[in-house]
């Protein structure tokens, strides 16, 4: 500053002018120095930094970069620039010292913010991340940087003690804990979803509660992303899954098999014992072949055991239509390729009603896909459907238009 001012004051110039035009040009200087050393730092050391870290065999520096943590790392070196020179404007040095420490915490406070998202991405590169997600955790330390960071600005602007400002914050506590409620909530609840493993990145969960049905695609602080299967997104507060109800499929995804539970309903008026026809109509199917010989032996042995009258259908034991049928759904769905062998399998009776005699199907694919499993449980069924009067079996369905037109047009015939 006073090489300037002398310089300029040998040229002829009012002392007084000379020190307003020192200040200028030194400010220019300064500027153009600041700007000169920011443009050298981005456009060649970051480049030979990015170069480095793009071509070594190390992946977890990529995601530093990825996150510009070394580009927000840059900024500070405008403001080593500008401390050094601060030492020229004595009458000004003490507010610029307040403004580059301001600037340096901020631009720490980014540095931080991102190489805590660098941490996080390197962290879900790793299969546990889908068991235990560190995401809350890394907000949780953000939101206490932050606070940190604003307590030291603040302090270093007004010229205070910050255990002054921490104090004064200790005496509004409950009005902290209000502000940041949602954020403490959403701590325990993470710590609660993380430790008892309730729900991973990745889960199918279903909650109608909050409309969601569909994978979970992130779980952050303070909700939790699930796309749903028609492709929309529903964020769910994380406390929710702690205190509401909510089913998870992962079960059935480890698991590897998907369960079929469905019914069909048999018009009871067709229930009826086998007749000799339809038993040897019954000996020609190849999955009922050998259980038809085998049940016969059975049936003939007790009914000769205890001298049964066959004259009358209802004494002893005879084979009904309705069994036969169960016997060979049981047998069809045993060979069939996409049902898991290793699960549960029944065909069962419900209680009858006013629809019908229910007959179950309980079973598992072996294929967990959506569009697989829908495919093979139609396929199932549409087998089932169409065999059922090859047994003697109706299915029954509440009448329709065609059935009363079809009934009138009979009356009127006779």
């Amino acid at each position: 500053m006073n090489y300037i001012k002398e310089l300029l004051v040998e040229l002829g110039m009012n002392t007084e002018l000379a020190v307003y035009l020192a200040n200028i040009i030194l400010v220019v200087i300064v500027g153009i120095v600041s700007v000169a050393a920011n443009f050298v730092t981005k456009k060649i050391v970051l480049r030979v930094v990015t170069h480095y870290i793009r071509n070594n065999r190390y992946q977890w520096d990529d995601y530093l970069l990825e996150r510009k943590v070394f580009h927000k790392l840059s900024h500070i070196v405008p403001a080593i620039i500008l401390y050094y020179f601060s030492f020229s404007f004595s009458s000004y040095q003490s507010l610029i010292h307040k403004g580059i420490t301001v600037y340096l915490i901020i631009v720490a406070l980014l540095v931080l913010d991102a190489f805590l998202n660098a941490v996080n991405d390197i962290y879900r590169t790793f299969d546990i991340s889908r068991s235990r997600p560190i995401k809350g955790y890394v907000q949780v330390v953000k939101i206490f940087l932050f606070i940190i960071g604003g307590i030291l600005a603040i302090s270093n602007l007004i010229g205070e003690s910050p255990v002054i400002l921490i104090s004064g914050i200790g005496a509004l506590s409950a009005v902290m804990l209000l502000i940041f409620k949602d954020s403490l909530l959403g701590l325990v609840a993470g710590v609660q979803l993380s430790t008892n493993d309730m729900v991973q990145v990745g889960d199918w969960i279903e909650m109608p509660k909050y409309g969601a049905d569909g994978d979970i695609i992130d779980i952050s602080l303070h909700t939790v992303k699930v796309q749903n299967f028609d492709k929309t997104i529903t964020t769910i507060p994380s406390y929710a899954l702690i205190s509401d109800s909510f089913k998870n499929w992962r079960g059935m995804q480890d698991a590897g098999g998907r369960r079929i539970k469905r019914a069909v309903y048999l018009d009871m008026n067709s229930i009826g014992f086998c007749t000799p026809a339809m038993i040897e109509k019954f000996k020609r199917i190849h999955l009922l072949a050998d259980y038809i010989l085998d049940k016969e032996k059975e049936i003939s042995y007790y009914n000769l055991e205890h001298d049964i009258d066959h004259t009358v259908p209802v004494n002893g034991r005879a084979m009904t239509n309705i069994g036969v049928f169960r016997a060979y759904i049981e047998r069809y769905i045993e060979q069939h390729p996409k049902i898991h062998k290793g699960m549960t399998r029944i065909v069962r009776q419900l209680a009858p009603g006013e629809n019908g005699l229910p007959l179950e199907i309980y079973a598992f694919t072996n294929d967990i896909n959506w569009a697989v499993y829908e495919g093979v449980q139609s396929d199932l069924f549409d087998h089932i459907l169409a065999v059922a009067p090859e047994f003697g079996l109706q299915v029954f369905q509440n009448p329709s238009g065609h059935d009363f037109s079809r009934s009138a047009s009979k009356v009127e015939a006779y």
